[in-house]
């Protein structure tokens, strides 16, 4: 083995002149380096979006959703509520009360989802801290004139909602008004009515801001306070269509969840975030494979460069092939030199090319040298790097290219 590696080291480093073969040699070794690179830096942008995404979800969707595995809605009465806070690993957990609704301000409208939420919502969602405008209020007591005696001093409750992004500039509301918008749902348990009045429930809230989280989220969502929900719903003070289960980040999603189905039982279904948005993983894991199963056509197609280098090699080392023969090498022996060699190339330029990805991906971590533009979640292309990428890179980019040398060198005939 040593006398094949130092001659084909001898052919790949000791080169006293450039000949065409040298040149073709060097554009093999630049082409796979450059698709090694092109593989690290797409992945991890993708990464970078992945994740960014995922965390925008996250920020509405709870770490498990418990629901009603028949019918719409129950009653938190006939849960162990405390059971479930002494799950390990629950932190906090808060109802939910959701229906689809209409919701009209002047002569502009939108059908939402209509989502009722308890104080401790904000412990289970960071949707808090994702408002573009406003503040997260959604009930607010204001005192009444005209009592002499605090303690008994009367309050008016007024109710405000969030609006999604989307939803809150189709309905044209402006920062400076004070018009309230107008939430309507259909009576329950009745016949529809002629009038707006006989079929529909209709309350009034002020928006209090409006929240940018993802396109799904903010076409379609209006976060209101789950009491104000319940009035419209006719539902009773402890009934709700899920519960919200926020979890401690060290603890095991999947550990959590089964601890907690145990203790519901089978009226009940608990899902996780992957379970809640099941479209989007789906279709985020099969864009992963399709972006590297294309790179690979690609790292596929450069090899030819390395293919055709050894051809023209072969040729021009002859001499050099009938002189070892003659001094009694083997023929697999002389195969193995350019085969080594081959690898030799794609090695170094896998490497090269796995180490120029690190480094551009890098300066895009803390540099943020290429923009996104000013209408973005975020001012720079996101990028997430993962051992995991580099190690499949190096072993697909060598695979490829280890076996097209051992095909060509093979056809050669040597």
């Amino acid at each position: 083995m040593q006398l094949p590696f130092f001659i084909a080291c001898r052919y790949f480093f000791s080169r006293k002149q450039k000949t065409v073969i040298n040149i073709i040699s060097w554009i093999s070794l630049v082409g796979i380096a450059v698709c090694t690179t092109a593989l690290v830096v797409v992945l991890s942008v993708y990464n970078g979006i992945g994740k960014l995404t995922q965390g925008l979800f996250n920020s509405f969707d709870p770490p498990l959703l418990v629901q009603p595995a028949q019918g719409k809605t129950f009653h938190t009465s006939t849960i162990d509520i405390a059971s479930l806070h002494k799950v390990k690993g629950v932190t906090a957990v808060s109802c939910i009360v959701e229906e689809n609704a209409w919701v009209t301000y002047h002569h502009n409208q939108a059908i939402v989802s209509l989502r009722g939420v308890d104080e401790q919502y904000t412990q289970v969602t960071g949707l808090d801290t994702l408002l573009y405008e406003g503040q997260y209020l959604l009930r607010h007591k204001v005192p009444q004139t005209g009592a002499t005696d605090d303690s008994v001093q009367p309050s008016l409750t007024l109710n405000y909602i969030l609006i999604g992004a989307e939803v809150y500039y189709n309905l044209g509301i402006r920062d400076v008004s004070n018009t309230p918008v107008a939430v309507h749902i259909p009576k329950r348990g009745t016949a529809m009515g002629m009038t707006m009045e006989q079929a529909l429930n209709t309350a009034y809230a002020m928006p209090a801001g409006n929240f940018y989280i993802q396109q799904d989220i903010d076409n379609r969502y209006v976060v209101a306070d789950a009491d104000f929900v319940r009035s419209l719903m006719d539902y009773s003070p402890d009934e709700c269509t899920a519960l919200a289960i926020a979890l401690d980040p060290h603890c095991s999603p999947q550990k959590a969840k089964a601890a907690v189905s145990s203790i519901l039982g089978s009226d009940f279904t608990v899902k996780d975030r992957f379970e809640q948005q099941p479209i989007y993983y789906k279709v985020f894991r099969s864009e992963r494979l399709g972006i590297y199963l294309i790179l690979g056509l690609i790292v596929l197609i450069s090899t030819l460069n390395l293919v055709a280098s050894l051809s023209l090699l072969v040729l021009d080392k002859r001499r050099d092939i009938a002189t070892l023969r003659s001094l009694g090498m083997e023929r697999h022996i002389i195969r193995r030199i350019f085969r080594i060699e081959g690898v030799m190339i794609s090695t170094f330029g896998t490497v090269v090319g796995l180490i120029i990805g690190f480094v551009i991906c890098f300066l895009q971590q803390h540099f943020e040298i290429v923009k996104m533009g000013d209408n973005f979640v975020v001012s720079a292309f996101p990028v997430a790097m993962r051992g995991i990428d580099f190690l499949l890179t190096f072993i697909m980019v060598l695979s490829i290219s280890t076996l097209s040398v051992f095909l060509a060198v093979r056809r050669k005939g040597i």
